[in-house]
């Protein structure tokens, strides 16, 4: 079994700033995303609790903070694997994504333009290293794994899983308050509970003074 997460939302995120293998930090709100991912994981992992569980994440800081912050809420150290990374998208790394749109408005007609950055990576390489790494893992049941990566990655490694089309792949929704249970060929989501975003209310709480 592998609970798949992604990390909360970070300040790129928040300025639709393309990020790829670049660091950005958590957002005060991707913190409290985290922390919910970790009390959701805290509960459903409380129910196979008969064997142990190891928490494995990209080691990008996004995904390092994320993971720090559910294993702290779980009791569980964490390990850091390359190939859970984000793919890296060239030259596109640190741009507005609307700046990107406007100067190559011809490969925005569908979600392959991740892979067209000047420098970036492909489809089938990023595909690689995400099934590469899930072949690795022990066969179900002895599999236990949370898994905190990304965006794309996380995508892949999804569509890896069921043996989903590059089209159904790149539909999959991409949430950073859910987690994701792949077993028994099946994948099923978990919402968390609704968060909000401190700074919101602490702007709120301002005007209200």
């Amino acid at each position: 079994m592998i609970y798949l997460c992604r990390h909360g939302q970070t300040e790129w995120n928040r300025a639709h700033r393309l990020q790829g293998q670049c660091e950005s930090d958590l957002t005060p709100l991707g913190r409290v995303q985290a922390g919910a991912m970790g009390d959701l994981l805290h509960d459903l992992v409380r129910r196979d609790a008969d064997r142990p569980w190891r928490i494995v994440a990209s080691p990008l800081r996004r995904t390092r903070d994320t993971a720090g912050i559910i294993g702290a809420k779980l009791g569980l150290p964490v390990e850091f694997d390359d190939r859970l990374m984000e793919l890296t998208v060239g030259e596109w790394e640190g741009r507005l994504r609307a700046d990107v749109q406007r100067d190559h408005p011809e490969l925005f007609t569908d979600r392959t333009w991740f892979f067209a950055a000047p420098g970036g990576e492909t489809y089938d390489q990023v595909m690689a290293r995400v099934f590469g790494w899930l072949t690795e893992q022990a066969a179900e049941p002895e599999r236990r794994l949370i898994v905190v990566s990304h965006g794309i990655a996380g995508r892949l490694l999804r569509g890896a899983y069921a043996g989903l089309s590059q089209v159904e792949t790149l539909e999959l929704d991409v949430p950073q308050d859910a987690v994701y249970r792949l077993h028994a060929g099946q994948i099923d989501r978990f919402d968390c509970e609704p968060v909000e975003d401190p700074e919101r209310v602490k702007d709120t709480a301002k005007e209200a003074v």
